[in-house]
């Protein structure tokens, strides 16, 4: 597999959007994965993201496994935990809950993971993740004990935004957490956009290809899509 980051650079240089489908292995079993791979071999997607809030499985490795198989696309661990630390993908965002102040999710869980991911071959793609109020309470709120950020407060996600950047972290994620009642405003997606030179992620709440447009034009180099995919796995047909 190619540099996944210099890959996802070099198309926020050419105004070329990504695409990623999340799948959550809470809520997917290897059945349900085989169908969905087939759907996603069929849209837009550039990337596969796996993980979640609260996976505590034994199927993780196969899942992947069968996802790379089956679409031959890039996938990224999207972790909840150390634990969901898996050699068959072929890279992950080592996140960091920059909006939150609960030492494990700043740090500690990645202290933890260190002996795994020095055993592995993933690319380690060290990524700022900020918790953007969408409107209920989300896994990511429950499991973190973390308050997000107010989707109005604009210019203190900006400002956590470019504190991730000035650290070192090569990726910014706005994340209204699944199945969000709204999506991160496309006000604050803007203002963080134009203020900061790392690529710039977002998801949560998306649920059309009209808001998929607006979020990119609004400056987003990666979508991300999970909820609104796993209930209608022809959301691209539409």
């Amino acid at each position: 597999m190619q540099n996944l980051y210099q890959n996802i650079l070099q198309a926020k240089k050419d105004n070329r959007k990504l695409l990623a489908i999340l799948i959550d292995p809470e809520k997917v079993s290897i059945e349900k994965v085989l169908v969905l791979a087939d759907k996603i071999k069929t849209s837009p997607a550039t990337h596969i993201f796996v993980g979640g809030s609260t996976f505590s499985g034994t199927h993780l490795d196969e899942l992947i496994a069968t996802l790379k198989k089956e679409t031959q696309l890039p996938i990224l661990i999207f972790p909840g935990h150390p634990s969901q630390i898996s050699n068959e993908a072929d890279g992950i965002l080592f996140l960091s809950l920059l909006s939150g102040r609960n030492p494990e999710y700043l740090i500690e869980h990645h202290i933890n993971s260190v002996e795994a991911l020095e055993k592995s071959n993933l690319e380690i793609i060290p990524t700022g993740y900020l918790l953007i109020d969408g409107g209920k309470e989300t896994a990511v709120q429950r499991v973190s004990q973390t308050q997000p950020i107010e989707n109005n407060n604009i210019e203190l996600a900006y400002k956590t935004a470019k504190a991730g950047e000035f650290l070192g972290k090569k990726l910014i994620y706005l994340e209204a957490g699944s199945g969000a009642n709204q999506h991160v405003s496309l006000e604050m997606i803007r203002f963080v956009s134009q203020n900061i030179r790392i690529p710039l992620i977002v998801g949560g709440g998306i649920r059309s290809m009209k808001t998929i447009q607006e979020v990119y034009e609004a400056g987003a180099d990666l979508v991300v899509i999970g909820t609104a995919f796993e209930n209608d796995s022809n959301f691209f047909s539409l």
